[in-house]
């Protein structure tokens, strides 16, 4: 098993592709603490994964929160004895907006889940990580962290381009203690944080239209190249940018 022996944590673990992760995580030997803000949901997840033999436990974390990424940690810990692995996957999209019409709130609100959220969650792990003998920090950006987009919110790619600055960073200062931190750069996924711009049909064509590979990403196939960079096989990896986006930023 590719994660045996491990211990992880994800954030937005209760749908979508972190739902996809902790199902993998729990297949491959990891024992997975899922955090989100949905607590019905990911009630389910846990209960489904541990039917199935695995071993998952499911805690309220609301990324933007210092004392839940705190609360999460130590449960990790205390149910698992240590914390190896961190996907800071939680994140939110945006009604569309040109710059000069995006209110200063709606800024805020993202910046807060999808960039500061993984800064909370790295500082939280971190001294875990560094009991632990070292461990793996992956950070959930997407195909807009790299390149622009004009029928985009503008917060959303900031809020992933800093997600791909903060990984660099992150890997250079924490690389001698053997805490790897890598990010990955999925491309437009079948998720329910996609589903509306999926339903109506211009909009399912124009994304389409920018993925040479003609359709959206499966869950499951962002968390095989997410258990890649938790797992020991990705070693000497961090700093890096896994894109896994259909061929999206080829271009």
């Amino acid at each position: 098993m590719r994660l045996a022996n491990k211990v992880a944590l994800i954030s937005g673990g209760a749908r979508g592709m972190g739902a996809a992760e902790a199902r993998l995580f729990t297949r491959e030997g990891a024992r997975v603490v899922i955090g989100d803000v949905l607590e019905k949901e990911g009630q389910a997840v846990e209960a489904e994964i541990r039917a199935k033999g695995g071993e998952c436990v499911f805690v309220r974390l609301d990324v933007t929160r210092e004392d839940d990424w705190q609360r999460a940690v130590a449960l990790a810990e205390e149910r698992f004895g240590a914390l190896h692995v961190l996907v800071n996957n939680a994140g939110i999209g945006a009604v569309l907006s040109r710059v000069e019409d995006t209110a200063p709130d709606a800024w805020d609100q993202v910046m807060a889940v999808n960039a500061k959220g993984v800064f909370l969650g790295t500082r939280a792990a971190i001294p875990a990580m560094r009991r632990a003998g070292g461990g793996s920090i992956i950070n959930i950006s997407s195909q807009l962290g790299l390149v622009g987009m004009d029928n985009i919110s503008p917060q959303y790619p900031a809020s992933k381009g800093a997600v791909r600055l903060l990984t660099k960073v992150t890997a250079l200062q924490y690389a001698k203690e053997g805490i790897r931190v890598n990010s990955v750069h999925p491309g437009p996924v079948v998720t329910p944080m996609t589903e509306a711009r999926r339903r109506d049909p211009a909009t399912r064509q124009l994304m389409t239209s920018r993925i040479p590979m003609g359709r959206y990403g499966e869950p499951d196939e962002i968390a095989y190249g997410v258990l890649y960079l938790a797992s020991d096989e990705s070693s000497w990896t961090t700093g890096s940018e896994l894109v896994i986006d259909g061929g999206w930023t080829a271009q």
